[in-house]
């Protein structure tokens, strides 16, 4: 048997719903996630920072880039996740974070996954699970920077820190809650 044949086909995500350090944290516990990656994406500075994405004038949002195994997890339950566990009807803002840095964004890949996004945010829309319609915007994917290391695997190295038992603790409770049957765990 040649190695071509024996490599696992995966597949890429690029989602933005505020902190990246939450949006981390939710999927490194996804069955079929195979690598999370904290970044920027959106925007149109080359090789921005932490400190530049910040101020909101660079276009970048807060995003992590998934590795999944279409096999285990379609692109459509990806965005199941993402619609759970963070507020996609707030335009630039998640909890106490606010900026167009911290907008829900899914940074679509190919028409196939634009068109699944587009299905997926008319049948919430029609659930009527949320007051107001969702505002998550869907931008075709240009680039993603990674994110310094400080940021890599936030949550995992920082869980007791006041930020992250407010705002990313919740989000996992939430996310255990409603689809445990997603969860590596």
């Amino acid at each position: 048997m040649n190695n071509e044949s024996t490599k696992k086909e995966v597949k890429i995500a690029t989602l933005a719903g505020g902190c990246f350090w939450c949006t981390e944290a939710v999927f490194s516990i996804v069955k079929g996630i195979i690598k999370v990656e904290p970044g920027y994406s959106g925007g149109s500075v080359p090789s921005p920072t932490y400190e530049q994405v910040s101020t909101g004038k660079t276009g970048y949002a807060e995003a992590v880039q998934l590795t999944f195994d279409p096999t285990v997890i379609s692109f459509r339950e990806i965005l199941q996740v993402f619609f759970a566990t963070h507020d996609p009807t707030t335009l630039n803002r998640q909890g106490p974070d606010f900026g167009t840095q911290y907008r829900s964004a899914i940074f679509y890949h190919n028409e196939e996954q634009k068109t699944i996004a587009e299905k997926v945010i008319a049948e919430l829309n029609k659930e009527g699970i949320w007051e107001t319609p969702i505002v998550t915007q869907l931008e075709r994917f240009k680039t993603f920077y990674v994110a310094e290391n400080y940021h890599k695997e936030y949550y995992k190295r920082n869980s007791n820190q006041p930020y992250c038992q407010q705002t990313i603790t919740p989000k996992l409770i939430k996310l255990q809650q409603r689809l445990i049957d997603k969860l590596k765990i």
